[in-house]
This record gives C-alpha cells, structure tokens and sequence, in this order.
C-alpha cells in the first residue's frame, strides 16, 4: 500500500532487523519461532475443527475472543507470508534481483520458517503496468516475484486434516507497485466468466490491485511472460486436479499489505469459475486494504469466500482506499444513498491494537501483527495507551523523520488516496 509507513516497515522487514515486537525470518539458529512451536502444539486439534478454521459458519464463536487454535493457524499463515519478504531479492547487483533468492526445494527453509510442512511447487510474479516519473524504463511492466504456491506435505495433510494448497503474496516493495497502488479508482472487476457482452459490471475493484493482478511481462527474464492472474489459476487448477480420490482439500490464500488484495482478487477469480471445485476457498489478510465496492463484497459473500482480516486500529493501510466513504460512514443518515458505490470491507475482522511511539511504521510490520497475535508484546513502555493517530499524522511524522525520495512520495500518495480522487 502506497502510505509510506509501509515503504519503511517493508525495507525493514526485508533486511530482516530484530526488535522485541517482530519476528526474525532469517536467522538460521531459530528453527521454530514462538508461532511455530504453538501451531505444532496446537496440530492435533487442527485436524479436528479445520473446516471452522478455514471459516465454515464465519468463525463463529471462534473470534470474541480469539480461539486458540486459531490463533495458531492464523499466526502459522502469517510466518509462511513472512517467508516472502525474507527470500525476495533486492540486491541490484545480483542476477536474481526482484527474485526469489533461494530454489523451491529448501526456500521455505533458508526463508526461516524451518519445518514448514509445504512444498513450494511455483513462484509466482507481477508486472504492474505503471511507470514512475523518471524511472518509466526500468519500472513499469517488469516482472517482479511476488509469491509462491505450495502443498502440504503427507506429513503435515495428516496433521491439519486436509490437503491445503497455499499461495502466499508478499506486500508492495517495487516502485511500480507504490504507483499501481495509487490508483484508487472504482473499475469492473472483468474477472468472471462471461455473461453477453462481460461480467457484472456492478461488481467493481480498485484499478491498481487488478493492474498488479491482471498485467503481463512479455520479457519477463524470469520465464513468466504471462500475468500473476495467469500463473495463479494454472497451477492452483494443476494442484486441485492432482487431488487423491476422496481426500479433503482447501485453498488458503494469504497475504499483508497489497498481498492481502491480491489474495481477495484471487479468492474471488478462483471461486467464480469453480476451480477450486468443493474445497473451501479462505483469504487470511494481515494489513489488507479494501479491494472493491459493496457488489464485489456481495459476490464474494455468494460464492462462499472466506475472508478473515488480521487488522491494527492503528493501521491506516487498513482504512484505504475510502477512508471517508466506507461501508461505516454509509451505514446510515444522508451519505447512505452512496452506499453501493463506496468501498467496502470484505469478511470477517481479528481486531488488533498496538503502536510504538517511538516506530510508527511498526502499526503496519507483519512482524509486530504476529508477535500481537502471539501476546509476546515488550514490557518497554513504548505501546501507547492513547494513540489515535490520524493517516494523515502518521505520514507526516513519518515523511518529517525519513526525507528520502519514496517515504515522502508515498506520504503524499497515502494522503491523496485517501481522499480517493484517483
């Protein structure tokens, strides 16, 4: 997402740093983090209410106060989008730059979360078709690796009850993607099979998450010259057909930031044309965005999408786009009658609540939103009791600390997006 304590929590995340609130995805001498050991813990009963895991019947009764296996199973997801931040290249030197550094076999391994239980069967890329001022060469439609597809191994299918085909999306990192981000427009969807002449053209997303989606790298060096879109409903098609007769599936889609879109957009593409066949198909969204207007929410509803949304109050990624017309601001009075054309929030919330003063970009880290998650917060002082920063606050802080050419610029997007004219 284009605010720029995004920019600087991402750039963190990647270089990995320790701090007391977040998670460390690359030290080798971590096998298990604190997640981990829980959701092995926690393994047996997984098998047993997988399907309330995965949302049947909305996580009832499973969120106020939040289940302890699903805890587990949400914070487990969260390590395995961790891995992508860890594993992405960003070495402009090295031949593997905006790729993944590490090969399918052991990327889950050398990314940190050690005995992971997947194995990774395809990277998968974007190519956002959106150039930066100055920069319209080497930014807009090159491809970028953004995620990967996995399978549950033997091992871990008896474990968690099921077979689960994963995809995992990573947040917005390129400069491309900060300005495919910006572009808030309302647009059709285009993704269901057709109907006459399209889709419903009711059913509307932001343009920019449908760009990343949706464009392609004819020149992808990476052998991707096809669009994330394209990539995505192959192999999780692949994976669905190889199903054992009379094994159970699922299809758990999970992404922060961007990736958490990507996930929604995926979620409803794959269910709309039923390729996922009777397999529960369930986005976990860690600092996700809203994707699209109250029709694309209803579609997803009607397709029986499964959405569980890991947001911070403190979070202003979680309030874009539409930060002023919502579907909580159209609830009811005069603004109502716009209801249907604002943007809404899909599925269900695990509401989180923590910053540190001294770090506003933590409100945002997929770090901080585990260890919040895990109840492992530090006892310094720092989380204030009392901190109901604004997005517009929050950017400038963060803009007046860190005067470097995106901070500032994603500042500035964050704060025009929010008023949503682009």
């Amino acid at each position: 997402m284009p605010p720029a304590v995004a920019a600087a929590t991402l750039r963190r995340q990647v270089r990995c740093a320790a701090s007391a609130a977040a998670v460390v995805f690359t030290a080798p001498e971590r096998v298990m983090t604190a997640s981990s050991r829980t959701a092995e813990a926690a393994a047996g009963s997984v098998a047993r209410v997988w399907r309330k895991v995965q949302g049947s019947g909305d996580w009832d009764g499973m969120l106020d106060p939040l289940h302890p296996v699903l805890r587990g199973e949400v914070a487990r997801y969260g390590e395995l989008v961790g891995a992508c931040y860890a594993a992405l290249e960003e070495d402009h030197s090295s031949p593997r730059y905006m790729n993944c550094k590490y090969g399918k076999l052991r990327m889950l391994e050398d990314a940190g979360v050690a005995r992971a239980g997947y194995e990774v069967t395809r990277y998968i890329y974007s190519s956002p078709d959106a150039a930066v001022p100055g920069m319209e060469a080497f930014t807009s439609g090159r491809a970028s690796w953004v995620g990967y597809v996995a399978v549950s191994t033997d091992e871990m299918t008896r474990r968690l009850g099921r077979r689960d085909v994963l995809v995992s999306f990573r947040g917005t990192v390129t400069p491309a993607e900060w300005m495919a981000n910006l572009r808030s427009s309302l647009v059709p969807a285009s993704l269901a099979p057709r109907r006459g002449s399209g889709g419903d053209v009711n059913v509307k997303v932001e343009s920019g998450f449908l760009n990343v989606y949706t464009s392609a790298d004819e020149t992808c060096r990476f052998g991707c010259a096809d669009s994330c879109r394209d990539q995505l409903l192959r192999e999780v098609s692949r994976l669905v057909a190889s199903r054992s007769s009379g094994e159970d599936m699922s299809v758990t889609l999970a992404g922060h930031s961007m990736g958490g879109a990507l996930a929604l957009l995926l979620a409803y593409d794959l269910a709309e044309h039923g390729v996922a066949g009777d397999a529960p198909v369930t986005v976990f969204s860690y600092g996700g965005p809203r994707v699209g207007n109250a029709a694309f929410k209803a579609r997803c509803d009607e397709l029986g999408v499964k959405v569980l949304r890991v947001a911070n109050a403190r979070d202003p990624v979680t309030k874009l786009p539409g930060v002023f017309l919502n579907e909580a601001t159209t609830r009811s009075g005069p603004l109502g009658a716009v209801r249907g054309a604002c943007y809404t929030h899909v599925g269900q919330e695990v509401a989180l609540d923590f910053v540190k003063l001294s770090d506003l970009g933590s409100v945002h880290d997929l770090g901080s939103y585990l260890a919040s998650l895990r109840e492992e917060a530090a006892d310094g002082g720092e989380v204030a009791a009392n901190a109901g920063a604004s997005v517009l606050a929050m950017a400038m802080e963060l803009a007046g600390r860190q005067w470097q050419w995106k901070d500032t610029a994603m500042a500035v997007g964050g704060m025009v997006q929010s008023t949503g004219l682009i």
